[in-house]
């Protein structure tokens, strides 16, 4: 992993979007299917749209039907940090990039095999490098 980026969240603010600055460091949520990523089956690498951290590899991507993003597994346990929050009346563990400390998606015990996991992820919080 990178080194560690520490910014203030009014820097943050300016070199996001504000879609991507409500999501990714405000803890949003975008709307079910309508992220770029949440379909898609191009190859590649998942990174971090905040900091370029290396998140998921799309090996690792499936169809939850959820209509987010969703993988098995992270590409690197050390690139995903996993912190328990009590909002909307219920437990649930968020995770974040660990490289930056922005909101990612949830983590949910109900993903296939080989893990069992699945990593629901904001489309906002990605970009796709793409396999060439």
């Amino acid at each position: 992993m990178a080194e560690i980026i520490k910014k203030t969240e009014k820097e943050w603010e300016l070199d996001l979007t504000a879609e991507e600055f409500a999501v990714c460091r405000q803890k949003g949520t975008e709307k079910p299917f309508s992220g770029e990523y949440y379909d898609s089956k191009e190859e590649g690498v998942y990174l971090c749209c905040c900091c370029g951290e290396p998140l998921f590899s799309s090996s690792a991507k499936y169809d939850s039907g959820s209509g987010w993003p969703s993988f098995f597994q992270s590409l690197n346990h050390d690139a995903v940090k996993e912190e328990l929050e009590g909002t909307h009346g219920m437990t649930r563990t968020e995770i974040l990039c660990n490289r930056c400390g922005s909101h990612l998606g949830h983590i949910f015990p109900d993903g296939p095999d080989p893990t069992g996991l699945r990593y629901c992820v904001n489309s906002l919080s990605l970009k796709l490098e793409k396999k060439d």
